[in-house]
């Protein structure tokens, strides 16, 4: 494993230094700003992928042609060679002199791998320059991106099956990298380990990555578990946002998300989880034995930015990972003829012809309709789910009433009550209401009075400020524990309307009331305990009683997964017009709610958990890493499947129904989202929701391959230019284009049915031989004949199926059906359905 040595200190002063020259003229035709430049140039990754093809004795011959015109110059030179690296950018390098002669500009990256290209501070005068060289396919400009366990591997069924099928956790994803483009990772935590097991655990002889070696990130920061490590900020420091100071010039995780999503695709297996001096269990990630490279492009203050995300991609590629996880997604929607061409998406695509398999989170933007953030065919989306695992809280009052609540707490002792006092009722005489009208937060223990307090449980509000980050639950523990109270009771504020808590962390006995109609009961006890002098209307005994009972303990529910209200929904759109895609997004969902995972020893993405070395979060986030590290098993069991074959394999075999055996259910608000709640759809949750253990044994599988890609980009209208310039290929290549829904893909979406039309899907036997039989159920408002309705398919043999649709009603409203293909050995191929708008033969009289 290689190493590189801090010089960021320098780069940081050096960019520093250029930016304050550059900027000086106040003129605003010198304007600058970073763009990612595309040359005409094939990539290498093209390249390479060629090579293997014809090795394989495949052969398109318009794509070879393409490059062959450059081949002599890869000739000899491997990814891993840095001649090749330097030499790529001395042409960027080269390129830049010529057209800018004598101005001021600034390289951040050449392109190596996926891309043929750089990114570079200038001017717009400068753009319009390199737009009109005949090398130069494509300018874009740089856009910002966000960020978007120790019960799950038993919810999905891991340690009796998926695990046990490949030799058990000790093994289960050994040889596989994982690469992350995320916030970074913390080294230290004994998630990343290499010493947990006795086995040998050598670094995969296909990988070539290095870490980098900085005062954060010091040498012995990587092993045999983390073989990888850099940071992308070149983008971020131009742009005068970035803060060595909090967000480490390094890999080196300040904000804590990237440690969280690399151990729960891969962390090593039972991890202690010990949060507020309480053990939880013991972590895993879904594939304890596979190997992480980390490719550190988001930051914790202001995110990133698609320059510095594509050179972490374009690198890891390059390095050899196997699986690609981005927990992160674009803070709008790309512009342009369709969400599909952007500089993300475009270099995953040279990643999945390179063999790699990428997993993005479908983004925290639901429950709106079309509110996807992850738009590609070539890309696996994951939506969040819930598990069955909960953590609840109880408070009962001295009237017999319990409330719920939240909280991971102790609860007080021996069921004792104990005497209730609000903090605004609690004050020194020197603090008023009036002067201070957060006060009942319970922010400041100088402004309490600690002889009525001490011994009692004390009440602090909760609102919108805690939400925003203003106050903190643990400041007012701290309130609570420097007055001696007992515990601590939060209602929530009247404002706060169906807030979504996760559980807390408190060392004392404390529960968050998140109701505010349970907390008006709590006031309305209270105040109705409250004995008050007559003559002065001051409190004279505080009557109100209360024992916490502690939300340590967890609970099993059997409605679990369903839909959480903030993951994306499809449809995917394909434009910024909101034209439907025929792309079913997200492919599937996963758990992704209320997550256990490693946290960053400086982690600050949730103060709740400051100091803390595990952390529960919630989002698509945490949803996208489980289903890398279960990629990495299927293509540890099947090393020769295609990116699109582990997709299919996760797909087909996708579970439609709650531990109970009903529905999964979609909650449909952000408001009291447990109250609006409906059966999921495909547009919800895709497939349906992961199943480790089937997806090793899928029986059959659709395969889809880049050209197939290709041909569906040439078929959007305008689209022609647009490919040429993102990867060098002209469309005239591809003797036919395809549309969305031709896609070879294990799901079928119709954005618009005119009368009829007919869907071709070819599927590849994987296990044994299989008679399989074919049913299906239509969506509404259209009939739907599968043919063959019975066949035969030997090991490794293909069969087409024919899937013909008839429009039987006029509507716009989506409706869904399902094809099921059922197989005598015990597969079941499971196909999604969904059909948009829908118009019959037009029988209107004139």
């Amino acid at each position: 494993m290689g190493r590189i040595y801090g010089v960021h200190l320098m780069v940081l002063l050096f960019l520093g230094m250029f930016m304050s020259s550059f900027c000086q003229d106040d003129d605003s035709d010198d304007f600058t700003a970073v763009y990612i430049v595309t040359l005409r140039e094939v990539p290498a990754a093209h390249y390479e992928a060629e090579l293997r093809r014809n090795s394989n004795g495949i052969r398109h011959s318009g794509a070879s042609e393409r490059l062959n015109i450059h081949k002599h110059r890869y000739r000899n030179i491997s990814r891993t060679d840095k001649r090749y690296s330097s030499y790529i950018a001395r042409v960027h390098d080269s390129l830049l002199r010529r057209v800018l002669r004598g101005e001021k500009y600034l390289k951040l990256y050449s392109y190596h791998y996926l891309i043929s290209g750089f990114a570079v501070l200038v001017t717009p005068d400068q753009v319009d320059k390199l737009s009109r060289r005949r090398e130069v396919a494509n300018v874009v400009l740089d856009f910002s991106v966000r960020t978007a366990t120790t019960h799950t591997p038993q919810f999905l069924g891991l340690p009796q099956g998926a695990w046990v099928q490949g030799g058990g956790y000790e093994s289960a994803g050994e040889g596989m990298v994982i690469g992350f483009i995320d916030t970074g990772i913390d080294p230290t935590h004994s998630s990343f380990a290499d010493h947990t097991s006795e086995h040998p655990y050598p670094v995969p002889a296909h990988f070539s990555g290095i870490c980098e070696v900085t005062r954060d990130f010091p040498s012995g920061s990587c092993n045999r578990k983390l073989i990888g490590a850099r940071h992308f900020a070149a983008s971020a420091i131009t742009r005068g946002v970035f803060n060595s100071s909090q967000d480490f010039a390094s890999p080196f995780d300040g904000d804590g998300h990237g440690t969280h999503t690399a151990s729960i695709a891969a962390g090593n297996h039972g991890i202690p989880v010990v949060v507020a001096g309480h053990h939880f269990g013991n972590a895993s990630g879904m594939a304890p034995r596979s190997h992480i490279a980390v490719y550190k492009a988001l930051y914790k203050g202001f995110g990133g930015f698609a320059a510095d995300v594509v050179a972490a991609i374009d690198q890891a590629a390059q390095d050899g990972v196997d699986i690609i996880s981005l927990s992160i997604t674009p803070n709008r929607r790309p512009p342009g003829v369709a969400t599909f061409f952007n500089p993300i998406d475009m270099a995953l695509l040279s990643a999945v012809k390179a063999g790699i398999f990428v997993v993005q989170a479908a983004g925290n933007t639901g429950p709106s309709p079309k509110s996807m953030s992850s738009f590609s065919p070539w890309i696996f989306t994951v939506g969040s789910a819930s598990h069955d695992r909960v953590y609840s809280n109880s408070i009962i009052l001295g009237n017999n009433v319990t409330i719920p609540g939240v909280g991971l707490a102790p609860g007080t002792e021996n069921d004792t009550m104990y005497t209730l006092i609000s903090a605004v009722h609690a004050l020194n005489n020197g603090t008023t209401v009036a002067d201070d009208m957060y006060v009942g937060e319970c922010q400041d223990s100088s402004k309490f009075n600690q002889d009525l307090i001490q011994g009692n449980l004390l009440i602090c509000s909760y609102s919108i400020r805690f939400v925003l980050g203003i106050s903190t639950v643990n400041h007012a523990l701290e309130t609570a524990k420097n007055l001696s109270a007992v515990g601590v009771v939060f209602y929530m504020d009247a404002f706060v309307i169906g807030f979504q808590l996760n559980p807390t962390p408190m060392k004392i006995p404390g529960i968050i009331i998140p109701s505010p109609e349970d907390s008006k009961v709590l006031l309305k006890y209270y105040n109705y305990s409250l004995e008050r002098d007559i003559m002065t209307k001051k409190i004279v005994k505080f009557g109100a009683l209360a024992t916490i009972c502690g939300g340590f303990k967890a609970n099993y529910s059997s409605s679990a997964p369903k839909i959480m209200y903030y993951s994306a929904r499809g449809p995917d759109p394909e434009d910024n017009f909101l034209d439907d895609a025929e792309i079913m997004k997200p492919n599937l969902v996963a758990p992704g709610n209320s997550i256990w995972a490693a946290w960053s020893s400086v982690g600050a993405d949730s103060v709740e958990f400051q100091g803390e070395n595990f952390a529960m979060m919630s989002g698509t986030s945490m949803a996208a890493p489980h289903i890398a590290g279960l990629a990495a098993l299927v293509r540890q069991k099947f090393p020769n499947f295609s990116p699109s074959a582990i997709a299919s394999a996760l797909s087909t075999t996708a579970s439609l129904y709650d531990k109970n055996g009903g529905p999964i259910m979609a909650q449909r608000a952000y408001a009291f989202p447990d109250q609006n709640q409906s059966p999921a759809t495909p547009f919800d949750m895709g497939s349906g929701f992961v199943n480790a253990t089937a997806a090793l044994n899928p029986g059959l599988i659709f395969d889809s391959s880049y050209d197939n890609y290709m041909s569906f980009l040439c078929g959007i209208n305008g689209s022609a230019p647009v490919v040429l310039n993102y990867t060098g290929e002209s469309c005239w290549v591809y003797n036919s284009t395809i549309a969305g829904a031709d896609l070879n893909l294990p799901s079928i979406t119709i954005a618009k049915l005119n009368q009829s039309r007919t869907v071709l899907r070819s599927v590849m036997n994987v296990g044994g031989n299989e008679t399989y039989s074919v049913g299906w159920s239509a969506p509404f408002g259209v009939s739907v004949k599968v043919s063959p309705a019975h066949f035969y398919i030997a090991s490794g043999e293909k069969q087409v199926l024919s899937v013909f649709f008839n429009s039987t009603a006029n509507s716009t409203t989506a409706s869904y059906g399902r094809i099921g293909l059922f197989g005598n050995q015990g597969h079941v191929v499971n196909i999604p359905l969904s059909v948009i708008v829908k118009i019959t033969y037009n029988t209107t009289k004139t």
